[in-house]
């Protein structure tokens, strides 16, 4: 037995050398490797030592679909945009008209407005009553107030489109807001108002805000109890009879339809509703604060929220593209510099973010931001000052720009892998005035920035000796007092 075991044992050897399967340590005796060429292990080691060395091929060029726009003679702008890969529609109403064209002392208004819009039902049925309609095929509209807008949607089985979409329209010109639902619109906000100062990084958002535009501007208001108690149903309707109006709205659809025959029904439908007043131009109500130190104390926390903040941009500025690489290179999620520099490096917080705000139609803010222990706070501040002061100063390297612009460039595309994402992109276009092909060409102006041209905007776009800075959380455990700075109450009004 012992014989046969080890003749078993040296026939075994024999085959794994014969197939070239000898032990690592073992002398090389394999004769397929073409003369000259290197092992294949080495060849691996040769290929590629780092992610660095990998080659990626530059980008291929695709054409977006454009949905089909179509003008009615009433003002009102309507985009189709076929997709046949689901039975699906989707469709929305996107008007002009928001929070910031409410009086101060109606603040809230459109929040309520937004809420109680669908579930006040119409004047012909009730909000429950078209909740049994909806759920019964399976079918959504909503109605949301925001800011600037308001806006109506509908998502449906392309074989109920015909049943749901008069459903749709009424809600849209036939509000009731009834009282039942305005007052549970209302008990919602004035829960939301009741909570706000509970997360110091909801404070420190809402209160960089304030410092940016002003705490009076439309920019920053925030509903309060009176406010909210003032707005009534009357109000309400006032509202939606001032700015729902066709040549205030944008109706768009994306789904399984044809367009000849969409845009026959939405020309029957639509057609003849009278032109209204037209929207506001946005006003420029914004009076930032002094740069300095501001504090507002809560001492329920066991970390410092610390926030920067200056006034910033608009988007069709020449300078946008210049202006998100040099966002991307400073926030840019932990490649950027405030992550690798403030996190990676120092260990100062677990999380930072900034860059040069670029709002649509009004001036974005400039914010950066941290979170750290309280027994770090100062040195925090000092860091993050640090690091935006270092952003108008230090070189960009050529590894921070091109991964800047390779980032850009690939999040791009996945903006734009479905055709609703491009049917939302020409509505907000159209909404804002801006250029129909301003997306189409961004990532051609992306390719050209340079590394002088992120220098010069870092410069030109921010200020390090404007920043109104804010701190929230307990000054008596920081590292040392915080010196002379600006209290901030944030204590809720009754």
């Amino acid at each position: 037995m012992k014989s046969l075991i080890t003749a078993l044992l040296l026939s075994s050897a024999m085959n794994v050398g014969a197939a070239g399967l000898a032990p690592p340590n073992a002398a090389s005796t394999n004769t397929t490797t073409p003369a000259g060429q290197a092992p294949p292990l080495q060849q691996a080691q040769q290929i590629t030592q780092t992610y660095r060395d990998i080659k990626v091929p530059p980008l291929r060029a695709f054409s977006l679909p454009q949905p089909k726009r179509i003008e009615l003679s009433n003002g009102m702008v309507i985009f189709l945009m076929e997709d046949h890969e689901l039975p699906l529609i989707r469709g929305s109403a996107t008007i002009r008209g928001g929070e910031r064209d409410v009086p101060a002392d109606h603040t809230g208004l459109v929040r309520i407005l937004g809420s109680a819009w669908r579930t006040g039902g119409t004047t012909t049925k009730t909000g429950d009553a078209l909740d049994d309609l909806l759920e019964s095929r399976a079918a959504r509209v909503e109605t949301a107030g925001g800011d600037d807008s308001m806006s109506v949607g509908l998502d449906v089985l392309k074989g109920d489109f015909d049943a749901v979409f008069p459903i749709f329209v009424d809600v849209l010109r036939n509000p009731a807001f009834r009282e039942d639902k305005i007052e549970l619109a209302k008990t919602l906000l004035r829960s939301a108002i009741s909570r706000r100062n509970d997360e110091p990084g909801s404070i420190l958002s809402r209160q960089l805000t304030k410092l940016a535009y002003g705490a009076q501007s439309v920019y920053a208001r925030e509903p309060e109890y009176a406010t909210v108690a003032k707005v009534t149903r009357d109000d309400l309707l006032a509202f939606h009879k001032r700015f729902v109006v066709p040549n205030n709205i944008i109706l768009a659809f994306v789904g399984d339809f044809d367009s000849a025959k969409m845009e026959k029904t939405l020309r029957t439908t639509f057609a003849s509703w009278p032109r209204g007043q037209a929207a506001p131009r946005p006003v420029e109500d914004i009076q930032p604060a002094k740069p300095g130190v501001y504090f507002v104390e809560k001492a329920d926390v066991t970390q410092a929220n610390i926030g920067m903040a200056h006034l910033g941009t608009t988007r069709n500025n020449p300078d946008y593209a210049a202006l998100s690489v040099l966002n991307q290179i400073f926030s840019g999620g932990f490649s950027g510099r405030l992550m690798q520099r403030l996190r990676s490096q120092r260990g100062l917080t677990y999380g930072a973010g900034g860059g040069v705000g670029m709002s649509w139609d009004h001036p974005g803010a400039f914010r950066a931001s941290m979170s750290t222990k309280s027994s770090t706070a100062i040195e925090g501040i000092d860091a993050l000052r640090g690091e935006v002061a270092a952003l108008t100063r230090d070189p960009v390297t050529p590894e921070e720009l091109a991964l800047a612009k390779e980032t850009l460039l690939n999040e791009f595309i996945f903006q734009n892998d479905t055709r609703a994402k491009v049917l939302n992109q020409a509505v907000l276009l159209e909404f804002y005035g801006y250029p129909k092909d301003f997306f189409q060409r961004y990532p051609s102006l992306i390719e050209k920035v340079t590394a002088a041209d992120v220098q010069r905007v870092a410069q030109k776009y921010v200020h390090p000796d404007q920043l109104a800075v804010l701190v929230v959380g307990t000054e008596k455990d920081f590292e040392k007092p915080l010196g002379n700075v600006t209290r901030v109450d944030v204590t809720i009004p009754e």
